[in-house]
């Protein structure tokens, strides 16, 4: 059973972490699984002790995952990868402030971080007992160096989008986010019961060369500046055309494992599917030469069923 639970949001207040170690401890009570209280608390303190002292605000607990595999992750606005941690001592299990990763890894089944462009997000999935000398190896990753910078001249084709609703196109990026860490975080903990992770990771790779980051720039200018639409000018290359086209699909084959509960992000809204079909598909027609079309004038197509070409 997929958990789906309300972030809590913190305040810079040292008593944030006692809050935390409430928060966590009811969820686990709620899904059934006190086996993992000792090891979820001592990990979340960890963690929310680790963004008071070196991160920025916002900071945001979430639990997500399964029943079987929960997953507690802790997100804040800073992009410093966390320290790796050394092997700790009987002592640190006596400690209750500021012991680093080590704890965290220590009792932990799996655990990692994700640098993205807004922060990071440090998880870990609790065990059901803390282990002295058999801490796992964490999974570090950046995921914030999306794409190429593509200059004027050579063969590229120009990508014109008239104005694009900038709070739709956050909620599509932030969606895509989540999305992307959960599968990439599925590939690295449990490949063996997701093998479909590392084959969809390779998609979101291939994509993100793809993508034109002036985009993600103009859209964020725009929200800047307090306008509720943009006019994206961009460059991509002709032969990425397909590359766009099996991310449309993939998202919509996302949102079926969502409803299914084979993946354990949320499925994009209606209105959320239909314009990241828009948009996407746009890049994959222009691409191909073919002329610009607004959101507007297009009917929102049918949900497909998914199939991610080769």
């Amino acid at each position: 059973m997929s958990l789906t639970t309300q972030a809590l949001t913190l305040g810079a207040d040292p008593r944030s972490v006692q809050e935390a170690r409430r928060w966590v401890a009811a969820a686990c009570q709620e899904m059934g699984r006190q086996d993992l209280l000792e090891c979820a608390e001592l990990g979340v303190s960890e963690l929310v002790t680790n963004a008071l002292l070196h991160a920025d605000d916002p900071i945001i607990v979430r639990v997500r995952g399964t029943t079987d595999h929960p997953r507690v992750e802790v997100s804040d606005g800073s992009r410093e990868p966390p320290v790796v941690p050394l092997q700790p001592t009987e002592d640190d299990l006596l400690s209750t402030f500021g012991r680093g990763l080590s704890i965290v890894a220590q009792g932990s089944i799996a655990w990692g971080a994700a640098i993205e462009n807004g922060g990071k997000v440090v998880w870990f999935e609790p065990a059901t007992a803390p282990q002295v000398g058999a801490m796992v190896d964490g999974a570090v990753f950046d995921m914030s160096e999306e794409t190429l910078t593509l200059e004027p001249g050579g063969d590229l084709v120009r990508v014109l989008l008239a104005a694009i609703p900038v709070p739709t196109m956050l909620g599509v990026r932030q969606h895509y986010n989540e999305l992307r860490r959960e599968v990439r975080l599925l590939s690295l903990a449990h490949s063996d019961h997701y093998p479909v992770a590392q084959d969809l990771t390779d998609v979101f790779t291939s994509f993100e060369q793809a993508f034109p980051i002036t985009a993600t720039h103009q859209v964020d200018a725009a929200h800047a500046a307090g306008e509720h639409s943009v006019d994206l000018d961009v460059l991509v290359r002709p032969q990425d055309g397909p590359t766009f086209e099996r991310m449309s699909q993939l998202l919509d084959l996302a949102d079926e494992f969502c409803r299914a509960e084979r993946l354990l992000a949320l499925e994009r809204t209606p209105e959320q599917a239909g314009f990241q079909r828009w948009f996407l598909d746009e890049f994959a027609r222009q691409a191909r030469g073919e002329e610009p079309r607004s959101w507007q004038a297009v009917d929102e197509p049918p949900s497909r069923s998914a199939r991610i070409v080769s």
